[in-house]
């Protein structure tokens, strides 16, 4: 199976014409090389047909850092093969990198950059490595894809994810002759973009001017017939009427037609040279729409326009393209599907400035494809200034499957004034009926910020600006809003595949995560840094999401001194997060709940980074590894005692047992163990490494080996989850022989613990849909694993290969179901925890610099398909009125749970937290109970803390169908 993501296709803006964001599914983005091998691809996932098209090049520019005379960057727009463009190399010669930049001159939304080589039988100065990078204004860039190309002259394409641009720039690295040469050439380039779809020709009816009817063949009707090798053929036995010839479609109906293709015939004679198309409403009245010349190939042809909403459309030929005659011929002619253009778009808003002589702040310059005006709210002449929230409403005249929006803050250099912080965003189908779709909060800079969601058919999308980002004034800005429309659209069914709920904007990309005891907030963090990590400067960046109220709160955490970024985490008995190591690797931070603050806590013996840590039976926290940061090897296992705060070794938990095979060696082999508490303060050890153990955590320490994962090899990044701890069940999917750059695997097992120090069962089940790593996975109420995002093929700061298709497994059946699609890819440094209302929260991913494609500052909520009935209705859930005792609940006692309808399950999930494919605080408890009568049941807690772990618990009631309660929560001690 080929490792690919399913991408949106956007359609090509510009600046004159407004049109919506159409989005299909595309291949992933990728360097296309001469000598690659084949490229298979699974047939269940949904791909476009509609290969991107080059854009028209009229009135682009081309510069670069240097050329040599003779050899100048318009080459490369020249269409020429005998030219091209060459750095300079005399008098003097200019050393690597070079770079060329393409100024298209207008905003479009591009997909593909297209390079052709010097094509003079030389491969002096062809590029090998180098990277490709768009641009809103010319300064500030994004990069779009990189490689290595091959020594040779043939065309060399990169796709990639689309998006807004005016410029595009190549940078050469190195030259691929490998000799160290310091100058680069290039013969052409082209920028790709997506075409809208075709129209059905169902119903149509077509004319001709002329037919070779005669013996019944080359008719009108053959050029929309389906099939390339006939077609239709002005007269040319027995006559050859004279140009012009027409060809006249009459769809039935009104359509919008944005364009028209054309295949010439099977050969040569008849292709269109000169031509015109022209539109007509009631077939009598012609008005020309545009003209052009197609060239002497058999390549197929097309045209875009402005979409027109029309019945009928002539193709009028007025020359043939090689002048070997007076015939027009035809083996196929389509014409476009215009629907999803927005050429009347319309916009309202709170506010808007128009009295400035120096600022045009018009609300439709926020739809105008230029990235240079802006609109801005009402700051001129009036008193008091329009205060927050502000509103931009789109009113796109059609309804649309909506499935995102982007906003581009206004670009003056160096002015932010006017950027949203906090929002909300939300559609409807009649302008009255709001339905919200993402809500968050955008960094404060003047980066383009593009938010996805589940499709939803809506006619209006309305942004709330609830806050300027940088506290300057009452002020909203935007050069661009555009939403994001899918061209083809079919709900999944949620009964059976779940749905996707809103989207959450973060101000930083959430690489760590907890779910906080006493209010089930949110808490996320990145780095030093909101989209980068590396300084160890002693501060992280967090945010708390509120569930409830959608609002989303930064703050930056200086007083410990700590970078947590890859650090362990663990969740104490008491409800503490204790983060230990990372960045800076010798550290430890805790935050409280109950005062929402950050203290010190004593420093790790041994610096240490993504390591792994968990909570034990007896309270205490028990970390190993972590190689990544800190001295590399030798980290040996440590013991924290929350009631002395303080460290320690254990000399006799080695770390040498869980290592992998990683081709890195120990900065990796020893990272992200898969670490389970259980009985008497032991710990299991399920990987990744193939081999398991068991290790004792009092006195100095023990380790006893536990066996191999049945026949399953290491598995870096993959995931273990313990699903049912009464029965010691755990789940063990995915992951990655090495860290980075692997193929993956799709293995999954299931591990029984007997008692500690023995040695499980382990059964090999039926393989994941998907073979992924770098995935995340949470355990739901019902038992079942919900699996999110991950690679095909293990690549750090990649969105390559990404696995959109969430799996859930079902320990009743041991089997995997594919459910609805993510809109967002979640990949390296992405977590997921299960949220108090039994959905999943899935976030984040990336983390590598402004500009980084694979950078995911938001977060999606998954609703599983147990909140669903059977005709897709929301499900009407039970709740708990009451629990007795209501918060502490000790070990082995029985609690009184009154609920308001029947149900007949309990289970309770232990309060997460999660980073790097990482999260040892969920288990999941299924609990026993009875029923006293009057939907009140009295529930037993486990006795033992190595089936309970001490700690703060989500208590789900279920119905007879599965559907779970919201969550009360209470303290196991």
């Amino acid at each position: 199976m080929i490792r690919f993501s399913s991408y949106i296709a956007l359609l090509l803006v510009s600046c004159l014409v407004r049109r919506a964001i159409t989005l299909t599914h595309q291949l992933p983005p990728r360097d296309i090389r001469t000598g690659t091998g084949a490229e298979q691809f699974d047939p269940t996932i949904p791909v476009a047909g509609i290969a991107p098209i080059q854009l028209d090049r009229a009135g682009w520019t081309a510069t670069a850092d240097s050329f040599q005379p003779g050899c100048e960057p318009r080459n490369v727009l020249d269409n020429t093969g005998g030219t091209w463009w060459e750095t300079q190399f005399n008098p003097t010669m200019v050393p690597l990198p070079h770079n060329i930049v393409i100024d298209m001159k207008n905003s479009h939304v591009i997909n593909g950059f297209r390079m052709l080589p010097r094509q003079d039988n030389s491969p002096s100065g062809n590029i090998g490595q180098h990277k490709i990078e768009i641009s809103l204004d010319g300064n500030s860039w994004t990069q779009v894809g990189s490689g290595t190309y091959s020594n040779d002259q043939a065309r060399k394409t990169t796709f990639f994810q689309n998006i807004p641009a005016r410029y595009v720039r190549l940078t050469a690295q190195s030259t691929a002759e490998g000799k160290g040469y310091q100058y680069v050439t290039v013969g052409e380039i082209d920028i790709l973009s997506g075409p809208d779809p075709t129209l059905p020709r169902d119903g149509w009816k077509v004319t001709a001017d002329s037919e070779n009817a005669l013996p019944n063949q080359h008719r009108a009707i053959e050029a929309i017939d389906g099939a390339s090798t006939t077609y239709w053929s002005t007269q040319f036995d027995g006559a050859s009427p004279a140009f012009p010839h027409t060809f006249t479609i009459d769809q039935g109906s009104a359509k919008a037609v944005s364009g028209l293709t054309y295949l010439g015939p099977p050969t040569a004679k008849g292709r269109i040279g000169q031509y015109q198309i022209h539109k007509s409403t009631d077939g009598s009245t012609w008005t020309l729409v545009t003209s052009g010349a197609w060239t002497d190939d058999a390549k197929p042809k097309s045209t875009e326009f402005a979409a027109v909403t029309v019945r009928y459309i002539r193709l009028t030929a007025t020359s043939e393209a090689g002048n070997r005659g007076p015939w027009m011929a035809a083996s196929e002619i389509n014409l476009l599907d215009g629907s999803r253009q927005a050429t009347d778009f319309t916009v309202t808003v709170d506010s808007e400035e128009t009295t400035s002589p120096a600022e045009d702040g018009r609300a439709v310059n926020a739809l105008d494809g230029d990235s240079a005006t802006f609109w801005t709210t009402r700051w001129n002449n009036v008193a008091p200034t329009p205060g927050y929230p502000h509103f931009f409403r789109i009113d796109m005249k059609a309804s649309y499957a909506v499935q995102g929006l982007s906003y581009l803050p206004r670009q003056t250099p160096g002015n932010l004034q006017g950027n949203v912080g906090q929002h909300l965003i939300e559609v409807s189908v009649d302008g009255s009926n709001w339905i919200p779709v993402a809500r968050g909060t955008w960094k404060d800079d003047q980066l383009l910020k593009v938010i996805n969601w589940k499709a939803t058919t809506a006619r209006y999308v309305r942004l709330t600006a609830l806050t300027e980002a940088g506290n300057r004034g009452p002020w909203a800005a935007a050069a661009e809003i555009q939403p994001l429309i899918q061209s083809t659209y079919s709900a999944p069914s949620p009964q059976t595949q779940g749905q996707w709920g809103e989207t959450i904007d973060f101000p930083l990309i959430p690489v760590a995560v907890a779910l906080v005891p006493g209010t089930s907030e949110v808490l996320v963090w990145s780095a030093w840094s909101p989209d980068k990590f590396g300084d160890g400067n002693g501060k992280t960046v967090t945010a708390i999401y509120n569930p409830s109220t959608g609002v989303v709160t930064q703050s930056t955490v200086t007083n410990t001194q700590h970078d947590m970024f890859c650090p362990g985490i663990s969740m104490s008995a008491s409800g503490l997060v204790i983060v230990s190591g990372g960045t800076n690797s010798e550290k430890t931070s805790i935050y409280n709940p109950d005062t929402r603050t950050w203290s010190s806590g004593s420093n790790l013996i041994l610096p240490r980074g993504y390591q792994s840590q968990v909570t034990l039976s007896n309270g205490g926290i028990f970390t190993i590894g972590g190689s990544w940061s800190g001295a590399r090897g030798g980290k040996n296992a440590e013991y924290f005692d929350p009631t002395t705060n303080a460290w320690s070794l254990r000399p006799g938990c080695p770390v040498a047992p869980i290592l992998t095979n990683d081709r890195e060696g120990v900065f990796r082999s020893d990272n992200h163990a898969w670490l389970f508490a259980r009985q008497n303060g032991s710990v299991f050890h399920a990987g990744p490494s193939k081999n398991m153990n068991w290790y004792g955590t009092s006195g100095q320490g023990s380790t006893i080996s536990a066996g191999t994962r049945a026949n399953d090899v290491d598995a870096m990044n993959g995931n273990a989850v313990m699903y049912d701890a009464v029965a010691g069940k755990i789940l063990t999917v995915g992951g990655a022989v090495n860290y980075h750059t692997s193929p993956t695997s799709s293995n999954a097992n299931i591990i029984t613990l007997g008692a500690p120090n023995t040695r499980p069962s382990v059964t090999t089940i039926g393989n994941t849909h998907y073979a992924r790593s770098l995935h995340n996975s949470v355990v739901l109420p019902d038992g079942k694993v919900v699996i999110l995002g991950g690679l095909n093929y293990a690549l750090l700061f990649s969105d390559d290969t990404s696995i959109l298709y969430p799996e859930l497994f079902d320990p009743a059946t041991n089997s995997f179901t594919v459910m609805a699609p993510m809109s967002i890819p979640r990949n390296y440094h992405s977590v997921a925890i299960l949220l108090a209302d039994g959905t999943v929260f899935s976030a984040g991913g990336g983390l590598c610099d402004i500009g980084c494609t694979a950078n995911h500052y938001d977060a999606q909520i998954f609703k599983p398909p147990y909140l669903f009935n059977s005709d897709q209705s929301v499900a009407t859930r039970p709740k708990i009125l009451s629990t007795s005792p209501a918060k502490t609940v000790p070990l082995g006692s029985t609690i009184t749970v009154t609920t308001d309808s029947a149900v007949t399950v309990f289970s309770m999930v232990r309060f997460g937290s999660a980073t790097h494919s990482v999260n040892t605080d969920q288990i999941r408890v299924p609990l026993t109970h009875t029923a006293s009568g009057g939907n009140v049941y009295k529930v037993q807690m486990p006795r033992e803390p190595g089936i309970a772990v001490p700690g703060w618990y989500m208590l789900f009631a279920m119905t007879a169908g599965g559907v779970p309660s919201v969550a009360a929560t209470i303290n196991v001690r």
